[in-house]
């Protein structure tokens, strides 16, 4: 019965993995990404995290934020 919602969930934590190991440029300028929130453009700037992973785990730096990085890097 619940068998849907198991696979479901290991698939998102499969992509959740796979995302958390994506290196991000060292020394970039993140404020030249406008889609980001301004919190976010500062926070990674200041912290420089080496990884989305990292990344996601700023506080400040939302979930949508983390999409828009992702996409950015062609993930």
């Amino acid at each position: 019965k619940y068998d849907s919602y198991i696979q479901k969930e290991y698939e998102l934590a499969d992509k959740l993995n796979r995302l958390e190991n994506i290196k991000l440029p060292i020394d970039f300028d993140y404020h030249t990404i406008q889609s980001l929130s301004y919190e976010c453009r500062e926070k990674l700037n200041r912290y420089k995290p080496e990884t989305l992973g990292q990344a996601s785990r700023i506080s400040g730096i939302s979930p949508a934020d983390i999409n828009v990085l992702a996409i950015f890097l062609g993930r």
